[in-house]
């Protein structure tokens, strides 16, 4: 299938390693050409090899998504770069496990810099150079406990909701400029993110014990792979998603109570 990204610009944030490669991977395949971010210099110039490897154009910058200057920067840059940004995946966020009352001011606040508010600072930054190209696409990998919370993932459930709705609400405002905005809520989907659970929750049982029994809770019985969701993000970054907006599209193997 033909998706029609071809020489279109992408900005994909955490992309140095996990979901956020392989998004950036299946984008390259595509022959889109990319900005891409992420706070390790090393891990990220590594991927940048790797992406080029491929066949595009890759601009890669160290980036605290947390630090607005250093969006502002990076935006700026790749925008540059690239000569317009087309395409938005805001990958980048961590796993902070933990009930209500294990959870101090500061671990909330840290939560929704890297979830929430890195969205907020990436989407002001792209605007413009989507509305000189007369639209876009902006996708927002989320979280199916933003539909299905989990109290032991309590930060995560809270935030999660919020970045959905953010995407809906945004999707509803930027319509009639023809940017597209969409959220992809991933359940268990084997990423670095998922070890730093395991090491919280269960730190003496071996991880194959820990997936396998994870893997119990969810219809499919397993956990998902990186280029599943890669898969529907692209399809939502191209022309053969030109209808979709303000869509909420899990990923997640059938896990989650909601209809």
């Amino acid at each position: 299938m033909d998706l029609g990204l071809t020489g279109k610009k992408a900005i994909v944030t955490g992309a140095s390693k996990g979901l956020g490669r392989a998004i950036a991977a299946e984008l390259a395949i595509e022959r889109v050409d990319l900005a891409i971010c992420a706070r390790n210099e090393q891990e990220l110039q590594a991927a940048a090899e790797e992406l080029r490897g491929l066949g595009v154009s890759v601009h890669a910058q160290a980036t605290d998504v947390t630090n607005d200057r250093d969006v502002r920067e990076f935006v700026e840059d790749s925008a540059r770069a690239l000569e317009g940004v087309d395409i938005l995946v805001n990958n980048a966020g961590r796993a902070h496990p933990g009930d209500f009352e294990s959870l101090s001011d500061a671990d909330w606040q840290a939560d929704l810099d890297v979830k929430l508010f890195s969205m907020i600072r990436f989407t002001r930054q792209v605007l413009p150079h989507m509305r000189a190209r007369g639209g876009g696409r902006i996708v927002n990998i989320n979280a199916v406990l933003g539909r299905s919370p989990d109290p032991k993932l309590f930060a995560t459930s809270v935030n999660r909701a919020a970045c959905i709705s953010f995407s809906k609400t945004l999707a509803v405002e930027l319509g009639p400029d023809n940017i597209l905005v969409n959220s992809v809520n991933i359940g268990s989907v084997l990423t670095p993110q998922w070890e730093n659970i395991r090491r919280r929750r269960a730190p003496n049982l071996p991880a194959d014990e820990f997936f396998a029994h994870a893997s119990e809770a969810i219809p499919l019985r397993r956990f998902g792979r990186p280029d599943e969701v890669a898969g529907i993000v692209a399809f939502l970054a191209s022309e053969r998603g030109s209808y979709i907006t303000g869509a909420s599209i899990d990923v997640a193997g059938g896990a989650g109570g909601h209809i």
